[in-house]
């Protein structure tokens, strides 16, 4: 006998109506199944599938039986895998180490969203006093520091003072008493002084006054003048005369050897001296910048009465300081 095709089978149940259609033939497909477990051997058991034959089957059949297949082995194979206690020590100790070695670069990266956030609170723009501020002491600064090349430029720029001569138009001494009773020789001293001022700075002029001009005798001041101030411009001189001048200045005890003849002229030379003190100020920038200048100066003056009316030079008796 020989098998029939599903094409007379057809045929067959076409032409008897009365006939039940015959029956089709049913596959099965032996799938082999593992079953594991620990210490034990595998077993291999089969699991008889029906399956249609290929004009039986729903066209789908084939992505069924593939797909149920697939999930069956799938899940044999997982579930008869079992981690070991040894296998999750090692996964950790390597989840841990990747850990570690990702952690300084987490670090860096917090560290450089640090740095930005900082950078951009350094670059937020400054409040307008701020400058404001910052103009004015810049300013202060810069003008301070100007006024000081000023003040430095001229200090050397000292005014030189010549004396040249002093003429006595009277010197005289008398007896007579002072404001209390007492009585005492008196002296009355009438004289012009006469120096050189000049000024050496190249910008700007200087004031000048002075201390009161004291002319002594035994530390006993004789006659007094004052210098009227006055303005000497830049890189420019002038001849100041000074009048010392004094009326009945008791001598004391001091003033016998100076009596002489009735007129009251001295018989013999007066040794005197006089000494005060120059003060010039200059105003280079306004009154920010006022360099002084000061002179002492000390002179011998020795009076001769034999010749009266005549200019006593005293352009080597001085000293300056």
């Amino acid at each position: 006998m020989h098998a029939k095709t599903d094409s007379e089978v057809t045929s067959l149940a076409a032409s008897s109506p009365n006939r039940s259609p015959p029956r089709r033939p049913v596959y099965y497909v032996q799938s082999p199944s593992r079953d594991s477990h620990d210490g034990e051997k595998t077993t291999t058991s089969f699991h008889s599938t029906p399956v249609l034959s290929p004009m039986g089957s729903p066209p789908h059949s084939h992505s069924s039986l593939g797909r149920h297949s697939r999930e069956s082995s799938s899940t044999r194979f997982s579930g008869s895998r079992k981690i070991s206690p040894n296998d999750a020590a090692k996964k950790a100790a390597h989840n841990k180490k990747q850990q570690q070695q990702q952690s300084p670069w987490k670090e860096c990266d917090v560290i450089e969203e640090e740095g930005l956030i900082e950078d951009e609170e350094s670059h937020k723009p400054l409040p307008r006093r701020c400058y404001v501020l910052a103009f004015i002491f810049g300013f202060l600064l810069l003008f301070s520091f100007f006024s000081l090349i000023l003040w430095g430029a001229a200090r050397p720029q000292k005014p030189k003072i010549t004396i040249k001569s002093i003429k006595f138009d009277r010197f005289m001494v008398s007896a007579g008493s002072d404001h209390t009773g007492v009585a005492t020789e008196m002296a009355s001293v009438n004289s012009t002084l006469k120096f050189l001022y000049r000024n050496t700075a190249t910008f700007f002029g200087v004031h000048v006054t002075s201390t009161p001009l004291d002319l002594s005798y035994s530390q006993i001041v004789v006659a007094t003048g004052n210098l009227k101030k006055f303005y000497q411009s830049r890189k420019s001189q002038k001849t100041v005369n000074v009048q010392i001048y004094g009326d009945k200045i008791p001598l004391y005890g001091s003033g016998q050897s100076l009596v002489g003849t009735s007129t009251g002229v001295p018989t013999a030379a007066v040794n005197m001296s006089l000494s005060f003190t120059v003060r010039s100020r200059a105003y280079v920038l306004g009154r920010l910048v006022k360099p002084k200048f000061y002179r002492f100066i000390d002179c011998s003056v020795v009076y001769d009465p034999k010749k009266p009316n005549s200019a006593i030079s005293l352009k080597k008796a001085c000293t300056y300081q």
